[in-house]
């Protein structure tokens, strides 16, 4: 476990459980849900080098030739990437590396962590290293609904437009008016900046100049809002997403 500390953020990074954030703490509210006996149900931690579900966990190179990704966690399907099951390194700065596996040998991805005053820059970098497959990053942080102090979290999250999802939770390529909550879904040209409010006590914003969120919010420990680069199956939608995402995740007082 590596811990950082700022004037009023302090985070724990679990290198072993995929250099995600096990803890993170602003002034005395912990804002992560806790271990929650697997891998994909708690922290904060980054998804590469695909995001989201990937059909039957086809990915196809240049080439047209197909690879078989890992779907232990939702099968037929791939899901989240290696990122989250992975042990990385530790290479000073608050930075963490980490070796892609078969098939995406020579790959590789860093991820930073920044403490600012009041905020956590969070960032994610691939490199192909001659890999020839598609490649989507993404944040996914479990934001606990209790911290502590004041009510239950509440999602402020808007958006013009919203992938529909198919019976098998894939987005169909259709694109539709957002229904209302819970989801469990994919947008597009969000309205504002995302937001959680835990009244009486904090507030949480989330900047990134990302075009796609993914917002999980049927969860009764947490919400999880998701920047990627590029939407789940989206080699499957003709979408191919960046090799870099950054955020910003900023802390206040609700008064």
């Amino acid at each position: 476990m590596l811990n950082i500390d700022g004037d009023q953020i302090s985070i724990a990074i679990d290198l072993d459980q995929g250099a995600r954030l096990a803890s993170v703490q602003w002034r005395d509210m912990q804002f992560a849900v806790p271990f929650r006996g697997q891998d994909l149900t708690w922290g904060w931690f980054s998804m590469a080098p695909f995001a989201g579900r990937i059909k039957d966990g086809i990915i196809k190179d240049s080439k047209g030739n197909k690879h078989q990704l890992p779907n232990n966690f939702d099968p037929p399907h791939a899901l989240i990437g290696y990122g989250a099951q992975s042990s990385w390194e530790d290479i000073g700065g608050g930075r963490q590396f980490l070796e892609l596996p078969s098939p995406f040998n020579g790959a590789t991805v860093t991820q930073s962590y920044e403490i600012l005053d009041n905020a956590i820059r969070w960032s994610l970098d691939y490199e192909a290293n001659g890999c020839d497959l598609p490649v989507t990053l993404g944040f996914h942080p479990w934001f606990a609904r209790e911290i502590g102090k004041g009510d239950s979290a509440e999602l402020l999250f808007a958006a013009n437009k919203m992938f529909k999802r198919g019976d098998d939770y894939l987005p169909t390529g259709d694109i539709i008016t957002p229904t209302q909550p819970p989801w469990d879904d994919t947008f597009m040209e969000i309205k504002g900046v995302p937001e959680i409010i835990w009244p009486g006590a904090a507030r949480l914003t989330m900047e990134c100049d990302t075009p796609y969120w993914m917002v999980y919010s049927q969860d009764e420990d947490g919400i999880c809002i998701e920047p990627v680069t590029a939407p789940p199956d989206a080699q499957n939608l003709g979408i191919q997403g960046d090799s870099y995402i950054e955020c910003l995740i900023a802390f206040s007082e609700d008064l």
